[in-house]
């Protein structure tokens, strides 16, 4: 059977961009049992209330909801179950230190798929929005979609 190549997205995390404003982003990888593996490439996973956080010096994933696999009998996994990240040593403790330095930083998980064949997952060191930054980004994004419009108009020669 040939090796599997490129990427196959399985879940996204469209509120996480939304809610948060994303600094840096990193690929890991994840500890996974074997129905895990087959539920995942089934599609069946959900990045709602998805969260990492440091636990023992390493970098845990919360909340990550695999559904059990159908076929899977009494090895099947615990959909809710904490997992495992797989970083490099130096990345964890630079991901670490900004965690920590109090700038009220947090780790969003913001994609899950597989790349060559392995699963990942893409973190994002993320800042909160508040309402009004929402606000003003939605703003911007309404006036650029305008002034494309605008323009789009005046190449054809319309107006």
């Amino acid at each position: 059977m040939p090796r599997e190549t490129g990427v196959k997205l399985i879940a996204s995390n469209k509120k996480a961009r939304h809610d948060y404003a994303i600094l840096r982003t990193y690929e890991a990888g994840l500890v996974l049992a074997g129905t895990e593996v087959k539920s995942l490439r089934l599609g069946r996973a959900s990045l709602v209330d998805t969260f990492a956080q440091e636990h023992e010096g390493e970098i845990m994933l919360y909340g990550l909801h695999i559904a059990e696999y159908g076929f899977g009998s009494w090895t099947n996994h615990a959909p809710r179950r904490t997992r495992k990240l797989l970083l490099h040593k130096v990345e964890i403790v630079k991901i670490l230190n900004q965690l920590r330095d109090g700038s009220g930083l947090t780790l969003v998980p913001l994609s899950l798929y597989f790349k060559d064949g392995w699963a990942k997952i893409e973190l994002g060191l993320a800042r909160g929005l508040k309402s009004y930054d929402k606000r003003q980004v939605m703003a911007e994004r309404d006036a650029k979609k305008e002034i494309a419009k605008e323009m789009g108009r005046r190449l054809k020669g319309r107006r």
